[in-house]
């Protein structure tokens, strides 16, 4: 009888040590968040001798914590959109070009012939996203820093990141800090991967004119979605940095360059949606209920949606019935933005 007991212990134990040995940090609980931090403050005037420039600066981390709180994915990405205008205020830019991510740009974003290290901006970013795994958020922002070489820059002083990060990461450490914030409940069964998308457009731009400022605009549409190791989406989270910058005719900004930028989903009601929509609801009620309707499917399924022209030009709509009373804005930029993260889960 003892021994038949101890048998079944050891199958017991044995089972419980496999099911924790999923991939991807294993079963159960977790928390998923997004946080983004702009910035517009590089953006510079025209004058008689060099082109005026809106450059907006859209940091973005996200993170999957445990039920203890302990980061066990990271990754960091961050658009730079720059509108160029001359000293009459018209746009010297091709507004659809596409836009891409520092991730994406790679190589192209040509920091490392630049670089003390010879690393590239993605290879940083990501060396500093693996660093932070296995901490709680109070020991990242606890990460010893100086000064860096920049005005104003901060950059890491820890012995592990000598030889991988020398960049700033004084945006990292906010946008984890926000991402941490706002992380919330998923859960897993089996391995799964997290994955983060930016799609992003500055098309509203637009010249100056002797009655109408000129506007330098960035939309980035963001997704992180978790997928579970059949491929569904386990958590999908959605924002978007919609950021303006104006100038007049002369070629001067007149937009505050300090002034606080916050997303859609942190400005709510701010965004001033709901009294304008057909269903009463805000952009960031939209934004998460499309996201709760992408739970449980695959990204085929996703990008499966029934689709219509929306009332303003070029817009998509869902056709979906189960989105008729929650979703009327355009689906375009979600698709767009949970197709990459999907593509990006690691």
């Amino acid at each position: 009888m003892k021994r038949f007991t101890a048998l079944i212990l050891i199958a017991v134990f044995t089972a419980v040590m496999f099911a924790g040995c999923g991939g991807g940090g294993g079963n159960g609980s977790i928390k998923t968040g997004l946080g983004v931090v702009t910035d517009v403050s590089s953006s510079k005037a025209a004058t008689a001798d060099a082109a005026g420039q809106v450059q907006i600066n859209s940091y973005v981390a996200d993170v999957t914590l445990d039920s203890k709180g302990i980061i066990q994915k990271c990754s960091i990405d961050a658009v730079q959109s720059k509108i160029n205008f001359d000293a009459t205020g018209a746009l010297t830019t091709d507004l659809t070009a596409p836009v891409q991510s520092k991730n994406e740009l790679k190589e192209n974003y040509g920091m490392g012939k630049q670089s003390p290290i010879g690393k590239e901006w993605y290879q940083q970013a990501d060396a500093f996203a693996q660093w932070c795994i296995g901490k709680t958020l109070n020991e990242v922002k606890g990460i010893k820093t100086k000064a860096g070489s920049e005005t104003g820059s901060v950059v890491a002083d820890v012995p592990e990141l000598t030889s991988s990060v020398t960049i700033s990461i004084s945006d990292f450490l906010s946008a984890i800090e926000k991402a941490v914030n706002n992380a919330q409940s998923a859960t897993v069964s089996g391995s799964y991967k997290t994955g983060q998308g930016i799609s992003t457009s500055i098309a509203s731009s637009k010249s100056a004119t002797a009655d109408a400022a000129g506007l330098g605009q960035a939309d980035s549409y963001i997704a992180v979605v978790t997928v579970d190791d059949s491929g569904k989406i386990v958590a999908c989270t959605l924002d978007s940095a919609q950021t303006k910058v104006n100038f007049d005719a002369t070629g001067a900004l007149t937009t505050d360059l300090t002034a606080v930028i916050q997303t859609k989903d942190e400005l709510k009601e701010a965004y001033g949606m709901g009294k304008q929509s057909p269903i009463g609801k805000e952009w960031y009620q939209q934004a998460d209920a499309f996201a709760q309707w992408c739970i449980g499917k695959t990204l085929d399924e996703v990008k499966g949606l029934k689709t219509k022209a929306g009332s303003e030009t070029g817009s998509v709509v869902a056709d979906d019935p189960d989105l008729a009373s929650s979703v009327t804005i355009d689906v375009t930029g979600f698709l767009a933005s949970i197709e990459k993260a999907v593509n990006n889960a690691k």
